[in-house]
């Protein structure tokens, strides 16, 4: 039996010491050669200049987060910014001082000099979390914040922008036209333009200032957060009332850019100026605004009445003042031209955050789920089920692998904005694949729901998930789906699905009772199952099992195991979660388990988790692992029934590292000596020049975070860590002549 030990046991992070970014007084950036020395704990390499070593404070935190969106989703050059640029200001007694900028950026090309300073932007530590529940604050509450940012633009005629941020709020500004030498106007924006540019229209529409431009994958989930937050806070709703009303405006936003991109001739979410202005003064909204996106909400629930995404108790109960608070945040955002990959990313942050089951549910944290996915390598036309899907994980993962399947080899040379490009365009193909072969069930009404959302967010089209019982289906329940799901069986039946990937609930204190149980002991004619796990199990004087009374209840995860079997076709593959017990344990129960499936499967990988992985996802202390199976052929067990089962290799795995400790604090890959292995590598972005965007690159040193799970789309080209995936492919060219379930695409 081939196995393969993985992971590294490497020293965690030491502390970060708090120090705010944009303070007074003389300049101390905290900043140390490169050079040859090592990096330290509490130091990052600078994102703006790529490879200068600064102290990684709170506030540099943010700084760093911000200048990588100043790149990806503003088109703005790093040769055009200095971090900590010291400006002279007066300040309200009248005494001359300086203060720095966080961020200065100047204009294209031109010298780091105070005459070509064009935009400001101060960030400050990320507040602490509390257990109270914090308002966002809205421009009518940030003077202070407005005026630390206008302080530093007065100081320069021609800096036109402004931005404020500590991770949790926001604020765009720019200098009115009605400035004058002795009072210095500002009006709140919902953006910046991108690149060099420095003209906008005060009469336009604010949502075309620029132009709506594709999102930076932090700045979308930023954008989510801060809405969420918004609605929790200052509308005072729980966490997942919360989150289905950002939903609904989230979807009417969606439905506006399709019926856009079909012929209408302006958007109806967004937010003009004038209403931008009044925002700023007060917290009552636009009523206006407020009501076009109740219509908008309403032309979505028709729209997808058939798939029964929403009934009447649905509706849209924010304020007006809520509703134009979340335009004013995604009105510039183009979400149809956005990356799939940081479209699905913000949604399960934002889905992980605010929905927890109550059921056994643990939500499988997203390195598992594409791991998962990844070695179970689906194809197009393969019918994918997960019958636990809670808010729809390995659903969106299977999509986004196939849209990768179909990007360019080079995939990873292009820049961050000609991925998005091209991701983008194979939406619609996309879209199809789902509709024909992406499903998922569960219990609960609200998950299935999540699940389809998230499948629209990718796709356009609702995903296919069913509100079901999946332990009875297709012969026994009356839940909502269940009528739909019947429309489906030629795909998702017992004995049709080619791969079935799931996480089941765990535990004992919710068994499975009455009489579902019956349709694991016999089959449709009501003749005993050659094989069942809901029996008493016991041994014999000699060790072995023994069958004894149909069991009055079987806990969920060993019943999902003899369900998965069912459910996928001769030659199908599983790729299933369960707790370390089952494979471990020597009970006679957990025994049959194993021997199970043994009997109907051949074991293709068994990939043990460390607790840290579901501690930081999910929340829970559970130690667990990834079994790969393929179900046997009735020729195969035919085989096996005369020669004796066949002994063939099996792919183990420990994963060891998660790429983050049991904090959620990252995890970098170290030497010998106990210092961070630092690799070079170049990055190409896009920047925007007088409204042109050009491609250029630049050469950036970083860590390598220490992840056994590394996928194989996610891995950059310098990480050259072993990882499972990658183990997994080795042991298949060496071993393959070997693996009876071997298939051509395990090859790839």
């Amino acid at each position: 039996m081939a196995e393969e030990q993985l992971g590294f046991d490497m020293p965690e992070e030491g502390p970060h010491r708090p120090e705010t970014s944009g303070k007074t007084g003389k300049e101390d950036t905290g900043e140390a050669p490169a050079g040859p020395r090592k990096l330290a704990d509490d130091e990052v390499f600078d994102y703006i200049t790529g490879d200068r070593v600064v102290k990684l404070t709170e506030a540099e935190k943010v700084r760093q987060h911000i200048a990588r969106s100043l790149v990806h989703q503003y088109g703005i050059d790093p040769h055009d910014m200095k971090a900590d640029f010291s400006i002279p200001v007066v300040n309200e007694d009248g005494r001359k001082t300086r203060r720095r900028a966080s961020i200065a950026i100047f204009e294209h090309g031109k010298k780091h000099e105070l005459e070509n300073l064009r935009r400001v932007v101060v960030t400050k530590p990320r507040p602490k979390d509390s257990r109270t529940v914090s308002k966002i604050r809205t421009y009518a509450h940030a003077k202070a914040q407005i005026d630390e940012v206008g302080q530093l633009m007065q100081a320069v005629p021609d800096c036109r922008y402004g931005m404020w941020t500590d991770d949790k709020d926001l604020y765009f500004v720019r200098k009115d036209d009605d400035s004058s030498l002795f009072e210095t106007k500002y009006r709140p924006m919902l953006n910046w333009p991108r690149g060099d540019a420095t003209s906008f229209d005060a009469q336009g529409d604010a949502s075309s200032l620029a132009i709506m431009r594709r999102a930076d994958e932090r700045m979308l989930r930023f954008a989510f957060r801060r809405c969420h937050n918004y609605i929790h806070g200052n509308e005072g709703l729980p966490k997942d009332a919360a989150f289905w009303q950002f939903l609904y405006v989230l979807f009417a936003k969606l439905h506006d850019e399709r019926l856009v991109r079909e012929g209408a001739e302006e958007p109806r979410f967004r937010i003009d100026s004038d209403d931008l202005a009044a925002a700023a003064e007060e917290e009552a909204g636009s009523a206006e605004v407020a009501q076009r996106i109740r219509e908008l909400f309403d032309e979505v629930k028709e729209f997808y009445a058939p798939q029964q995404l929403f009934d009447e108790y649905d509706r849209l109960t924010l304020t007006d003042g809520a509703l134009t608070f979340i335009v004013k945040q995604l009105a510039t955002y183009r979400m149809h031209d956005t990356s799939l990959d940081a479209l699905g990313t913000a949604y399960q942050e934002l889905v992980g955050d605010n929905l927890r089951g109550d059921r056994g549910q643990y939500f499988t944290p997203s390195g598992a789920v594409r791991l998962m996915v990844e070695m179970l390598n689906p194809q197009e036309g393969q019918t994918v089920l997960d019958p636990c899907c809670g808010t729809g994980g390995f659903l969106r993962e299977t999509l986004l692998h196939i849209l990768h399947t179909w990007m360019p080899e080079d995939e990873q040379d292009l820049s961050v904005q000609e991925r998005a490009r091209q991701e983008t365009t194979k939406r619609e193909l996309l879209g199809k694949y789902a509709q024909a072969c992406v499903f998922g069930t569960d219990f609960d009404p609200f998950l299935t729901r999540a699940a389809a959302f998230g499948v629209m967010m990718l796709t356009d089209v609702a995903g296919n998930t069913f509100q079901v019982d999946s332990l009875g289906f297709p012969h026994m329940g009356t839940l909502r789906g269940m009528e739909r799901a019947l429309q489906y069986l030629d795909r998702i039946a017992p004995g049709e699905v080619d791969i079935l990937l799931t996480n089941p609930p765990f535990g004992s204190d919710i068994p499975v009772t009455g009489p579902v149980l019956e349709l694991f002991r016999k089959d449709e004619d009501g003749f005993e199952k050659e094989r069942s796990i809901a029996y008493s199990w016991s041994r014999g004087e000699d060790g072995t099992l023994v069958k004894g009374r149909p069991a009055v209840s079987v806990s969920p995860e060993r019943l999902f195991v003899q369900k998965a079997v069912e459910w996928v076709k001769p030659g199908g593959r599983i790729g299933i979660v369960l707790p370390n017990g089952i494979l471990s344990n020597p009970g006679p129960d957990d025994e049959a388990v194993r021997k199970y499936i043994l009997d109907e499967c051949w074991v293709m990988a068994s990939v043990e988790l460390p607790v840290e992985i579901f501690v930081v996802g999910a929340g829970v202390n559970i130690l667990t692992t990834l079994l790969f199976l393929q179900k046997k052929t009735q020729e195969e067990k035919d085989e096996e029934q005369v020669h004796g089962p066949l002994d063939h290799p099996v792919f183990m795995a420990v994963a060891e590292k998660v790429g983050h400790d049991r904090r959620g604090n990252d995890l970098f890959v170290r030497d010998a000596k106990g210092d961070y292995v630092i690799k070079e590598y170049e990055e190409k972005d896009e920047i925007v020049v007088k409204n042109v965007a050009i491609e250029r690159a630049i050469k950036r040193r970083t860590r390598i975070l220490d992840d056994d799970l590394m996928s194989e789309r996610d891995r950059p080209k310098y990480h050259d860590r072993p990882s499972v995936v990658r183990e997994y492919r080795q042991f298949i060219k060496e071993y393959g002549d070997q693996l009876p379930w071997k298939r051509p695409e395990d090859d790839a």
